[in-house]
């Protein structure tokens, strides 16, 4: 997809069921954006997974200045703690334009 700086894609039987990628700007700014995984495949540890090669990645690849940021909706912050991310709320929100049709 334009713009990944890294994807991982898990795979079962020919068909993709979870992904994750990494996007930005290549060296200061950087977002973990899409992570999923088919309905009938969750709860086996397959965002785990995912989250583990991306950290890898941004381990490897990311420099220590850049600024490194997802959205967790619901209770998926609790996945991405594991790997080192912290809520930012109170001192930063998550915002959003959507725009409309007219």
């Amino acid at each position: 997809m334009p713009n990944t700086l890294f994807a991982v894609q898990i795979i079962c039987e020919g068909v993709p069921i979870g992904m994750g990628r990494v996007i930005g700007d290549g060296g200061s700014f950087y977002q973990v954006v899409d992570i999923a995984v088919l309905p009938a495949h969750q709860g086996r540890g397959l965002g785990k997974r995912i989250m583990a090669a991306i950290s890898d990645f941004i381990a490897r690849e990311v420099p220590e200045s850049a600024y490194v940021s997802l959205i967790a909706d619901g209770e998926a912050y609790r996945l991405y703690e594991q790997f080192g991310f912290a809520l930012t709320a109170p001192a930063s929100q998550g915002m959003a334009l959507k725009k409309t049709a007219g």
